[in-house]
């Protein structure tokens, strides 16, 4: 895999992964995450943040893994945003004010798959 690809495709997949993994590091929201939490919902800003990871991971195994992932980029992405929920649920057993929550997850997977499906149906 060239450079090129890995840092187009698979470079924004890890950024995205570690910016959820330190906003769940926080015991307290921010003003700003406070303010969306309130409005939208914890369980829609879950199946929000998973559908980007969703689409990410969509584009970095369709465009960037080779051509047995690009034909399963639908199914890979969704099975690599719900594998990355599940250790973001275990991640937040050691958070202070945090706790893992199974209805979390299932948003998570909702989100991610609803994102991978219409990009997989929009093929952008």
């Amino acid at each position: 895999m060239s450079t090129g690809l890995l840092l187009r495709y698979w470079m924004p997949v890890a950024v995205y992964a570690g910016l959820i993994f330190y906003s769940s590091s926080q015991s307290r929201p921010s003003p700003p995450a406070l303010w969306l939490l309130v409005h939208l919902g914890d369980k829609t800003i879950h199946a929000i943040e998973y559908g980007i990871l969703g689409i990410l991971c969509y584009r970095a195994f369709y465009y960037a893994a080779g051509t047995a992932a690009s034909r399963m980029a639908w199914l890979l992405a969704i099975a690599a945003s719900v594998g990355y929920g599940i250790t973001d649920e275990i991640h937040q057993v050691f958070v202070p004010a945090r706790d893992p929550n199974g209805w979390d997850l299932l948003a998570d997977g909702i989100g991610a798959a609803v994102a991978a499906s219409c990009w997989h149906w929009l093929k952008v």
